[in-house]
């Protein structure tokens, strides 16, 4: 068997929510883990110790995204700490791993920053995977960077392949899985069910979707703009994971097996 075809023997499905009720809906229509963040509308935020907990509780494998801010992936000494706290939160919530990210000015890893999380991760919890999450797409070099990974302990990438979508960037998907044979490439960035099987041929390991779709406004009475992203009464909501999504991946993801 050959190390791409290895590596595509048990793909797996994960998916990102906001939510505990978001992580029982993924685990009741065949997600293997979920990703669980606030704030997906800005790219996913750390979410709260409570909601790890109460995820843990009500859903499948729970990795959680821990990055403290949106923007850019550029961090001070003041924001790696935090994060390396919300690592060590994270897991002794009950958390199976943590997703980071930390580049420098000029695009590469910033591998201090990760070797500082990486250690959080392992002396928390020793069997606790480490995902390197989408900075990898902002990176001057992402293939370069995959090719890095194994050398800081980190066994799993979340990427588009530096493209607005995973599909759009299969071609570096399969560079990535060849410089980094160890590495699982979780192909995530705009993925739709029917996108899965081409994914995985290559050279993703796994898949990774939001499935959201917008939750309906609850609001009865007036409304009024409360911050940069509400523009109107009707996209002032939040994202919830829809079933029906995840059942479809699932079942597109069992196809190639």
């Amino acid at each position: 068997m050959s190390a791409m075809s290895a590596m595509n023997a048990c793909p797996s499905l994960e998916i990102a929510v906001t939510s505990p009720a978001g992580a029982r809906t993924a685990r009741e229509n065949g997600a293997d883990r979920v990703e669980l963040c606030t704030g997906l509308e800005l790219g996913g935020l750390t979410p709260s110790t409570a909601t790890v907990e109460a995820a843990v509780e009500s859903g499948p494998p729970v990795h959680v995204l821990v990055r403290c801010r949106p923007g850019d992936f550029v961090y001070d000494g003041e924001e790696v700490a935090l994060m390396t706290a919300e690592v060590r939160a994270a897991l002794r919530a009950g958390a199976r791993g943590v997703v980071v990210g930390a580049l420098t000015p000029d695009g590469a890893l910033d591998t201090k920053a990760l070797a500082a999380l990486v250690a959080a991760a392992r002396d928390t919890d020793p069997a606790a995977q480490v995902t390197l999450h989408r900075a990898v797409d902002q990176a001057s070099d992402p293939v370069a960077a995959v090719a890095a990974l194994p050398g800081l302990g980190i066994t799993r990438v979340l990427t588009s392949g530096g493209a607005p979508t995973a599909i759009e960037g299969a071609a570096v998907l399969t560079a990535m899985a060849a410089a980094a044979p160890g590495v699982d490439v979780a192909a995530g960035g705009g993925v739709r069910p029917g996108d899965i099987p081409g994914l995985l041929a290559n050279g993703a390991g796994s898949v990774h979707l939001s499935a959201k779709s917008r939750a309906t406004p609850r609001r009865a009475a007036g409304w009024v703009p409360l911050g940069a992203g509400g523009t109107s009464a009707e996209d002032d909501t939040h994202f919830v994971t829809d079933g029906t999504v995840v059942a479809a991946a699932r079942r597109a993801l069992d196809t190639t097996r």
